[in-house]
């Protein structure tokens, strides 16, 4: 990355993500009233994720992916014993798992407002690519080739260029600037057992989170982008486009 970008990015993280504790801080005591009278326990919610790519090595003959990680931090959206069958699973479309306000809060993006506090700490950036777990991103960087290039030497964002591009769980939007190639990236062989696969969600946040990367090679180009994402972020979250 270059030194300019770096110095830049972690700059605004502070300006921004400090602005944006102080607007959202007055939203959050009603958020979270409306959390536990929907579903009873804990407001917020706290995971280990997978942040930036620091190498791979090979064990017995497997690729192995090593990653920083850290604690990210989230309003609630799930029934408290949502993986207590299921253990680390990706959200669905339509999940069952969601309680009411919590679909409400995904669809505006308002569940991540807590991760603000990660990106003052140093965990996030405003913009960069969303973090995974780690066993589910590992697992993703075995079946996508080159998935994994999608964290390396940056941190994960609060907010990125897939997120105001796609939709909630990655699914292309109509107005996509890769709509008009969605039969070539989405299921291109029309075999009825993949359609909707989720495998074709995470390609095409890939392709997002690598066009962002490919941004941070320049200055110019980095402050573009970057402004872009910020700017249009609030839209997103305020017309609920990421549904």
């Amino acid at each position: 990355m270059h030194w300019g970008v770096r110095l830049t990015k972690r700059g605004i993280d502070l300006v921004g993500g400090s602005v944006g504790l102080v607007l959202t801080l007055p939203l959050m005591p009603f958020i979270a009233a409306a959390i536990y009278i929907d579903s009873p326990g804990p407001v917020f919610f706290s995971q280990i994720r997978a942040g930036r790519l620091l190498g791979t090595s090979m064990e017995n003959g497997i690729r192995k992916f090593h990653f920083v990680e850290f604690r990210i931090h989230k309003f609630r959206t799930m029934r408290v014993d949502a993986e207590k069958f299921t253990g680390a699973v990706f959200a669905e479309k339509n999940e069952p798992r969601i309680t009411k306000i919590g679909a409400f809060l995904r669809k505006s993006r308002l569940d991540e407002l807590p991760q603000l506090w990660d990106v003052l700490r140093g965990a996030m950036s405003l913009v960069g690519p969303r973090p995974e777990r780690p066993e589910l991103l590992s697992n993703l960087a075995h079946a996508i080739p080159l998935f994994e290039e999608r964290m390396r030497d940056v941190k994960p964002g609060l907010t990125g260029l897939a997120q105001i591009s796609l939709r909630y769980t990655g699914a292309l939007k109509e107005d996509s600037e890769l709509a008009q190639l969605a039969k070539t990236l989405q299921n291109p062989f029309d075999i009825d057992e993949a359609d909707g696969a989720l495998a074709d969600d995470m390609r095409l946040k890939m392709l997002y989170d690598l066009a962002y990367l490919a941004s941070l090679e320049s200055f110019g180009s980095y402050i573009t982008m970057e402004l872009k994402i910020i700017f249009k972020t609030p839209i997103v979250m305020l017309t609920r486009q990421g549904q």
